[in-house]
């Protein structure tokens, strides 16, 4: 897409207190949620998903905005640039990460459960999914088949020649779609599931746990090596159950759940004692977990004390 023209920039309306924003930080503050969610499905790190906004505005405000035809598709050349940047330095780190590595998990509006596209976008299940991906394949697909960007402007923000763009984003869709849950649930069957595996955690009930996990369900715990995690992911109904309830007797404690709206998904943010212990977030198919993921790491549950406003558009 050509994105330069001859024109110069309008001016910038004015802010609260009347005074008068510049070009460039109005512009940029009129896609900021959606370049932080770009940025989030490319990173599932939201305080790295910050760093590379900051880095994206730093060359922003170095454009000459009158050469700029579609602001909003080069904020997201530039942010999607970074964002791989840091991806790629980010592929190391989780290398040497302890334990098993989860997304970032963000309390967003319970609206944004409603937008299924949305919401399957930023999901736990999905973007675990993506880590598996390189990082070109990751940013590829994000920008094309979650924000349908066109292949000439992937290319340029990923190095790539467009041809070779169509040929990652066909083989990262294909693997995707391959590990992807074919089923989708509403957020009212989704909370229904979770109502019964809460009561059944906080009465330590061992059957109502079977009762509402999938044979093959997989538990991954993140505690990044500060809080207590299973080192490995746990997998099947009764290993999960076990576990579940031998930890909370063998520790003595009380876990109480609260329902919440986590990365657009319904979730429990869990307490003991009344301080937060981490969230769980859920995969649900055909009425049951198959899929629990817990974020216990304290460095990661920044994001959920206030709403983190999301757009696709």
């Amino acid at each position: 897409m050509n994105e330069r023209r001859d024109a110069t920039t309008d001016a910038a309306g004015p802010t609260a207190d009347g005074s008068r924003t510049d070009p460039a930080t109005e512009a940029f503050l009129a896609h900021h949620n959606l370049l932080f969610t770009v940025v989030y499905e490319m990173l599932g790190s939201a305080a790295d998903a910050e760093d590379a906004l900051q880095e994206t505005w730093l060359r922003w405000v170095k454009v000459d905005l009158g050469q700029v035809v579609d602001q909003r598709a080069y904020l997201v050349r530039i942010a999607a640039r970074r964002a791989l940047d840091r991806l790629r330095v980010m592929k190391r780190r989780k290398e040497a990460y302890v334990g098993p590595w989860l997304p970032e998990p963000l309390l967003t509006a319970p609206d944004v459960a409603e937008d299924v596209e949305l919401a399957e976008s930023v999901s736990m299940a999905l973007m675990l999914v993506l880590e598996t991906l390189s990082p070109t394949e990751r940013a590829v697909f994000v920008l094309r088949e979650v924000f349908d960007v066109g292949y000439d402007e992937i290319a340029a923000a990923v190095g790539k020649a467009p041809a070779t763009v169509r040929q990652i984003a066909h083989r990262a869709r294909r693997h995707v779609d391959a590990r992807r849950p074919r089923e989708v649930v509403s957020p009212d069957q989704t909370r229904a599931v979770l109502a019964s595996f809460q009561r059944a955690v906080e009465t330590r009930d061992l059957q109502g746990l079977l009762d509402v996990l999938a044979p093959e369900v997989v538990l991954i715990s993140d505690g990044g090596g500060v809080k207590r995690a299973a080192p490995q992911p746990v997998i099947g109904a009764g290993k999960v159950a076990r576990m579940i309830v031998g930890g909370l007797g063998k520790a003595q404690i009380a876990l109480a759940g609260e329902p919440v709206v986590v990365n657009g998904n319904p979730a429990l943010l869990l307490r003991v004692d009344g301080d937060i212990d981490g969230v769980m977030a859920a995969r649900v198919e055909n009425a049951r977990i198959t899929g629990l993921y817990y974020v216990r790491n304290p460095r990661k549950l920044t994001r959920i004390a206030s709403e983190t406003p999301l757009t696709l558009r």
